[in-house]
C-alpha cells in the first residue's frame, strides 16, 4: 500500500473509531465497572469482530449480506435485541456498595469481557455495509490482495484499540466518583443503560 494511501487509511480509520456506538458505551461501562486496564479484554474481542467483518467483506459474503434483506435483517435485528439486553440489565442492576460484590464485579473473567466485545461489534451488520464501501478506497485490484488486506486489518485494529482504551476507557474515570454512593451508581447504571437500549434501537430502525 502506498504511504500517502495508508496516510489517507489512518485519518479515516481514527475518524470513524472517535464515532460513539456500541464498542465505545461498551468499552466506558468495562472501564467503570471492572477498571481501566481490564477494559483492554473487551476491546480485544471488539478486534475480532472488526477483523471477521473484513474477512467476511474480502471473501465477498459482504456483497450477499448486503443484497439479501433476509439475511440482512435477521442479523441487524439480532445485534439490536442484544444491545437493548445489555441495556435492560444496565438499566435494571441495582446498586451495590458491598465490598465482596463490587470486588467481584471488578474481576469479571477476561473470557466473559472478550465474549461480549465480540458479540457486540459482531451482530451489527452495517459494519459489513460499512466495510463494504469503505475498503476498497484502500485496495487496489492490480497489487497483491493478501498484503493490503493485513496493512488494511492491522491499521484499523491498532487504531481502535488505540482510541477505545485510551480515550473512552480514560473518559469513564471521569465518572469514578459517582460510583462511590449509591445514587451516583444508580445514575450511571440508567445512563448507561439507556444508551445500551437507544443504540439497539437506532440500529433496528435505521437503514
Amino acid at each position: 500500500m502506498q504511504f500517502s494511501l495508508w496516510l489517507a487509511l489512518v485519518g479515516a480509520g481514527t475518524l470513524i473509531s472517535f464515532t460513539p456506538g456500541a464498542g465505545a458505551i461498551s468499552t466506558m461501562s468495562n472501564s467503570l465497572n471492572s477498571g481501566f486496564r481490564r477494559s483492554i479484554w473487551g476491546i480485544l474481542g471488539q478486534q475480532l469482530a472488526l477483523v471477521i467483518h473484513i474477512v467476511i467483506v474480502a471473501l465477498g459474503v459482504g456483497v450477499l449480506v448486503s443484497s439479501s434483506p433476509v439475511i440482512f435483517n435477521v442479523i441487524r435485528y439480532a445485534g439490536a435485541a442484544y444491545l437493548v439486553y445489555l441495556g435492560i440489565r444496565q438499566f435494571m442492576h441495582k446498586p451495590d456498595l458491598d465490598k465482596e460484590k463490587v470486588e467481584s464485579r471488578r474481576n469479571e473473567p477476561a473470557l466473559s469481557m472478550f465474549q461480549r466485545g465480540v458479540w457486540v461489534n459482531l451482530l451489527n451488520p452495517k459494519a459489513i455495509v460499512f466495510f463494504l464501501a469503505f475498503m476498497p478506497q484502500f485496495i487496489r485490484p492490480d497489487q497483491p490482495l493478501l498484503q493490503q488486506y493485513l496493512v488494511l486489518a492491522v491499521t484499523v485494529v491498532v487504531i481502535d484499540i488505540l482510541v477505545m482504551w485510551f480515550f473512552f476507557a480514560l473518559a469513564a474515570r471521569s465518572f469514578q466518583r459517582f460510583t462511590h454512593n449509591e445514587h451516583g451508581q444508580k445514575i450511571l447504571n440508567r445512563s448507561f443503560g439507556c444508551l445500551f437500549v437507544l443504540v439497539g434501537i437506532l440500529l433496528a430502525v435505521i437503514h
